[in-house]
């Protein structure tokens, strides 16, 4: 029931900006901590980013200080703005809850060259 559904990535150069969305379907959205995850090839998906449901942020000290994440409760959906952006930033990121997992979307491929 529940659907997760990224957009927003692209290819950019180191230093460059994408500012990815993820909208969120099929729950109460507004009591749930949401979480922005990456995946790079051989490497194991991690949490880059996590906000409450009272906006309060988290970020993983990789991307501390040039990643936002933020909410629209209205909306259902939540942005990751991504600034200075790094090639070791390339991943396929996903959306999803922290308190617990439901089925992962299809990702957004952010691809930063060098």
């Amino acid at each position: 029931q529940v659907q997760l559904v990224e957009s927003g990535g692209g290819l950019v150069q180191a230093g460059g900006s994408l500012r990815l969305s993820c909208a969120v379907s099929g729950t109460i959205f507004s009591i749930n901590v949401m979480g922005w995850y990456r995946q790079a090839p051989g490497k194991q998906r991690e949490l880059v980013a996590s906000i409450t449901s009272g906006s309060n942020t988290n970020y993983a000290d990789s991307v501390k200080g040039r990643f936002t994440i933020s909410r629209d409760n209205a909306k259902k959906t939540v942005y990751l703005q991504m600034n200075s952006l790094k090639p070791e930033d390339t991943a396929v990121y996903y959306c999803n809850f922290v308190t617990y997992f439901v089925p992962w979307g299809q990702g957004t491929q952010v691809t930063v060259s060098s």
